[in-house]
C-alpha cells in the first residue's frame, strides 16, 4: 500500500486480443499498484506504458512497432522520463526483435513473468538496455499475485487455465503461453468470492483451452470443469456463470450435463470448430471430424435444449480446396450459429501451417471468407430476431447511449437496451424483448424491481 504522501505515477496499459489479455492487464494493475501508479488513458501524462499484445491475427507485430513508434515521441517529449513495456504473446514471440527495433523499448515481458513487475521496473532503472523476461518461470506465477483489489463491474473476467497441448497447425498458443497448466480450486473459489465481493454478479473462466482444466481440489485429487462450475454456482450473490475458449476434444459428459443441471450456468457456449472439413481438420491436428462436432452439439443442446452456440471459423487453411469450402459452408448451415468469429488464414511464424504447401491465394481467401461471413451474419440476425417477444433475465451492465436508457446481457449473450432507472445496475431483470437487430435487441422492462428474479432460461 501508498501512503497519502506517495507521489503518485500514472500508468497506461493498452490491450489487444483475447479476454486472458484483458484480464491479464488487470492483474498488472494490481501488480504495479503497490509502486504508486494509478491508472491513466493519456499516454503523454503516463510514468510507465505496457503494451499487452496478441499474436494470434496478422500484421500483430507490425500494430506494436507502430504504437511503439508514437510512444517513443511521448517519451522523448517527457525528456525519456517514461517506462515503456511491451507484455504478451508478441513479447514471448518476438522479444529480440523489439529490443532490436525499438531500442526505446525498457522491458520486454512475456505472459508467464507479469508477477515479476516490480523486480523488472526495479532494475530496468538501473539497466542500460532493456530488461527482458520470455523464459517460462520455473514458479507459478498465480502464486506471486497479490489479491485482486480492482473492481471489474458487474462482469468479470477469472482464469483458470493456461496454455495448450493441441498444438493445431496455426496456432501460436503451445509456443507463447506454453503447456497446459490448471489452477486449483481453492485459489479459483477465493479469487471468486473476491470478484462478487468487489461487485461482480456474473464471472466468466477463462483459458486458452479452459474445458481442459483438471485442477486441483481440497482433498488432492482432481476436479473437472463441470464440478468447479457447480462448487462456484454455490457463491451467494453469483448469479451467472459462463466459460471459454473450449476445444471439442475436452467437452466431456460431466461438463454437458452441468449445462443442465446447473442454472447458473447460461445458455451460451463458445466452441471453435476452424473447418468443417475432415481433410481439413485432419491437416490442422483438431483431432475431431466434422460429425464429431455435430454429435457433440446434439448432446449439448439435449443438455440444454435453449443453448445458443459460437464458434470459430478459418477461411484459406494451407491446401484448402473448393470442396473444403463448400464442407464448412455446409456445417455452419447445419449447426446455426447465434454468433461467431471468422478469419482468413494467416501464418504465424513458427507453427506448421506456415511451412505447408499449397498456401491459398489472398483473392480466393477474401472470396471464401466472405460467403462465410455472409452466412454467420445471417445466422445471427434470424437468432436476435427469434428472441423477440421472449421474457429474458437480463443482466445489468449499466446505462445506455441515450438518456433513461439501461444496457445488459441476455443468458444468451445478447446485448439489450431498454428504459429503466440506474439503480438497476448489477441486478437481474426481466425484460421482454420487443425486437432483434443483427447486432443487439431492443426491450421493455417486464415487472416490478421489488424482487429479483430467478435466473431462467426464457421459452
Amino acid at each position: 500500500m501508498t501512503d497519502c504522501t506517495t507521489p503518485r505515477k500514472r500508468l497506461l496499459i493498452r490491450t489487444w486480443g483475447c479476454q486472458m489479455n484483458v484480464y491479464d492487464s488487470a492483474r498488472m494493475a494490481d501488480v504495479l499498484a503497490p509502486l504508486g501508479y494509478a491508472p491513466t488513458e493519456v499516454a503523454e501524462e503516463a510514468d510507465m506504458v505496457i503494451l499487452n499484445t496478441c499474436h494470434i491475427r496478422e500484421k500483430a507485430t507490425e500494430k506494436v512497432f507502430s504504437d511503439l513508434g508514437r510512444l517513443r515521441e511521448a517519451k522523448q517529449a517527457k525528456g525519456g522520463d517514461m517506462v515503456i513495456a511491451v507484455a504478451g504473446c508478441v513479447a514471448q514471440a518476438e522479444g529480440a526483435e523489439i529490443t532490436a527495433r525499438a531500442p526505446w523499448v525498457d522491458i520486454v515481458l512475456g505472459p508467464q513473468s507479469y508477477h515479476r513487475l516490480p523486480e523488472m521496473v526495479a532494475r530496468a532503472s538501473r539497466a542500460a538496455g532493456a530488461v527482458i523476461e520470455t523464459e517460462f518461470p520455473p514458479e507459478d506465477k498465480f502464486d506471486h499475485l497479490p489479491e485482486t483489489t480492482t473492481a471489474q463491474g458487474v462482469t468479470a473476467f477469472l482464469t483458470v487455465q493456461e496454455g495448450c497441448d493441441k498444438f493445431c497447425s496455426f496456432c501460436v498458443v503451445p509456443y507463447t503461453r506454453g503447456s497446459e497448466y490448471s489452477r486449483p480450486v481453492a485459489a479459483i473459489l477465493a479469487e471468486a468470492k473476491r470478484l462478487v465481493a468487489l461487485g461482480a454478479r456474473e464471472i466468466t473462466l477463462l483459458g486458452q483451452n479452459v474445458n481442459a482444466w483438471h485442477g486441483e481440489g481440497p482433498d488432492g485429487g482432481a476436479w473437472t470443469l463441470g464440478r468447479l462450475l457447480r462448487a462456484l454456482a454455490e457463491i451467494p450473490r453469483l448469479a451467472r456463470l459462463r466459460y471459454t475458449t473450449s476445444h471439442p476434444r475436452d467437452m466431456d459428459e460431466d461438463l454437458i450435463a452441468a449445462h443442465g443441471d446447473t442454472p447458473a450456468i447460461m445458455p451460451f457456449l463458445h466452441l471453435p470448430v476452424q473447418s468443417g472439413s475432415d481433410r481439413v481438420l485432419k491437416m490442422m491436428n483438431r483431432q475431431h471430424t466434422a460429425d464429431d462436432y455435430r454429435r457433440l452439439v446434439e448432446r449439448l443442446r439435449a443438455a440444454r435444449p435453449d443453448l445458443a452456440l459460437s464458434t470459430d471459423i478459418i477461411a484459406g487453411h494451407p491446401g484448402e480446396s473448393d470442396a473444403d469450402h463448400a464442407a464448412t459452408m455446409a456445417l455452419i448451415r447445419d449447426v446455426g450459429f447465434a454468433q461467431a468469429f471468422s478469419f482468413k488464414y494467416s501464418a504465424r511464424p513458427g507453427t506448421p501451417a506456415s511451412t505447408m504447401a499449397r498456401q491459398v491465394a489472398e483473392p480466393v481467401k477474401d472470396a471464401r471468407l466472405a460467403d462465410i461471413q455472409a452466412l454467420l451474419r445471417d445466422q445471427q440476425t434470424a437468432f436476435n430476431r427469434s428472441r423477440a417477444g421472449l421474457l429474458a433475465d437480463v443482466l445489468v451492465t449499466g446505462p445506455g447511449r441515450h438518456p433513461g436508457q439501461m444496457a445488459g446481457r441476455t443468458p444468451w449473450l445478447n446485448p439489450v437496451h431498454f428504459d429503466g432507472p440506474a439503480d438497476l445496475a448489477g441486478q437481474v431483470v426481466p425484460v421482454r424483448i420487443l425486437a432483434g437487430h443483427p447486432n443487439s435487441l431492443t426491450g421493455a422492462l417486464a415487472a416490478p424491481r421489488h424482487a429479483e428474479p430467478r435466473e431462467r432460461p426464457a421459452a
